[in-house]
């Protein structure tokens, strides 16, 4: 919160607390991920009664966190890979401040290079905060983009960059293709292929595969619409252990009753909104879906009275990101002191970056202090290939980059393949469905959701999930949450006066 142009969208008045002498409405949220959490902590704070049903055994969703046995007896922390918890991500750090308001959990990352296949290095240690400034530093100094490449660039061509506005953003660019767009103002090619492409594997999508204005808009969030920066921080613990666990104590403490390991069936609408579970049926005045595209859809196919013919065709239109492969080695000895703890790569497929996780998380930690070994994350996105090839290349290229791994024994390893993060093709910008249903007392929250505010990842499923619960307090009239996000525009007045005259430099 120290962007003094972050933007304030107030929720909406009402009472802030639900009277004595009123029933207390409940509602259902279905997925304790990122998004069910925030739907809860809004409308369990205005004292609505809250059921959570999670299908796994452990909160968090896609960020979860839980324990695992190596072969040699040792219990270790596991997850689904490498997060970033940037400092704009407004909305999730006030999700996670209500259990932890220091934030303790979190580290900084003071750096994270990136390196492309020639061994060229860009890093955002020291840049400026204030944009423009922070892109016209980190191009100057980078050794993928020189300042010829800069006048070369279209500038009219490049204006949407520093013109970013929610949703027109989107409507004007979402039918392009990132890389399409990347060629026509005429990026320089190293300089795409490894600083632009670290955002498009954000989504697990190759390029050619994003929509433009989601690529543009992420540019606007982490760079030139937030003096904020792009460092990050990182949870210093298992996600279950930094992040959910006291948040699930503090929300239990507000009367809201989890139900993990249990899978949604059918939504029936009536004069109460009722859930069929593999626990049994709820009952309740709301529900949020905030799960995965899988489980919306299979929700949404069995539920026959949920929504109209156009909104279920929406849901049944989302798509998926192709997969993913994560690759965690146990190594019997430790890789460099002076190696990063995240490091982004371009042009060494399949490898898309490394964590070196005793670095920052506190069981890796311990486990490399007892052994002498250490802990280290392989990613590989939109991978067609099978486990077995995709994690001996990713092994061949972790050598490559980290020679003193060559050597290295691998005491255990878990492979992780996942195809369950949404898709940003170009097109899906215009069919995504909101929070809003056509019944009001139904909402969606997720990653995936729309909202037309400029948040991404896992701030997006924080601020649907802020907003899910808004719009059914609304209906209870209780007072809504203040959302936050980046400035809805471009940053720089210049820069949007230069960018609408702009012509063809060519």
């Amino acid at each position: 919160m120290t962007d003094r142009h972050r933007q304030r969208w107030p929720g909406q008045p009402g009472l802030t607390s639900v009277p004595s002498d009123r029933p207390q409405p409940r509602v259902v949220v279905v997925g304790g991920g990122i998004a069910g959490l925030a739907a809860a902590t809004g409308l369990a704070e205005r004292g609505v009664g809250v059921d959570v049903l999670e299908r796994c055994d452990y909160l968090g969703g896609r960020v979860g966190g839980w324990s695992d046995t190596l072969a040699d007896g040792s219990t270790v922390a596991m997850n689904r890979g490498f997060h970033a918890f940037f400092r704009q991500y407004y909305n999730l750090r006030a999700l996670l401040r209500r259990s932890d308001p220091t934030l303790s959990a979190l580290t900084p990352v003071d750096d994270y290079p990136l390196i492309d296949g020639e061994g060229r290095r860009d890093t955002f240690r020291g840049l400026p905060q204030t944009p423009p400034l922070n892109a016209l530093a980190f191009a100057l100094r980078s050794p993928t983009f020189r300042l010829r490449d800069m006048v070369r660039m279209d500038a009219k061509a490049a204006a949407p960059l520093v013109t970013v506005s929610v949703p027109q953003t989107y409507e004007a660019l979402d039918h392009r293709d990132a890389a399409g767009f990347l060629r026509d103002i005429r990026f320089p090619d190293a300089a795409r292929h490894l600083a632009f492409e670290v955002f498009a594997r954000s989504f697990f999508a190759r390029p050619d595969k994003l929509s433009a204005g989601e690529l543009v808009t992420m540019f606007h969030i982490y760079f030139l619409g937030s003096s904020e920066g792009l460092i990050f921080d990182v949870a210093n613990s298992n996600f279950d252990v930094a992040l959910w666990n006291p948040l699930r104590d503090y929300l239990s403490s507000r009367g809201v009753r989890f139900h993990t390991g249990v899978e949604a069936r059918e939504l029936m609408l009536g004069e109460q909104v009722r859930l069929s579970s593999s626990a049994g049926e709820f009952v309740a005045d709301g529900a949020v879906l905030a799960t995965d595209v899988d489980g919306l859809q299979q929700v949404v196919a069995a539920s026959p009275t949920l929504g109209d013919a156009h909104w279920r065709e929406q849901v049944a239109g989302m798509g998926v990101a192709p997969p993913f492969v994560v690759l965690r080695l146990w190594l019997d000895r430790p890789v460099q002191a002076d190696r990063s703890p995240f490091v982004g790569t371009g042009g060494r497929e399949p490898l898309d970056n490394v964590s070196v996780l005793p670095r920052y998380e506190r069981e890796a930690a311990d486990w490399a202090a007892r052994t002498g070994g250490s802990v280290v994350e392989l990613h590989a996105y939109s991978v067609a290939d099978t486990d077995d090839t995709v994690c001996t290349a990713l092994i061949k290229r972790m050598h490559e980059l980290y020679p003193e791994t060559a050597d290295a024994n691998i005491v255990d390893q878990r492979v992780l393949r996942r195809q369950d993060c949404p898709r940003f093709a170009p097109g899906d910008f215009a069919n995504r469905p909101t929070v809003a249903t056509p019944d009001p007392r139904v909402k969606l929250a997720g990653d995936g959701i729309r909202v037309d505010l400029p948040v991404a990842l896992m701030e997006r499923a924080a601020t649907t999930g802020w907003t899910a619960a808004n719009q059914l307090l609304a209906g209870f009239g209780l007072a809504g949450h203040a959302l936050y996000t980046v400035p809805n525009q471009g940053r720089s007045p210049i820069l949007r006066r230069l960018a609408t005259l702009g012509g063809d430099r060519r």
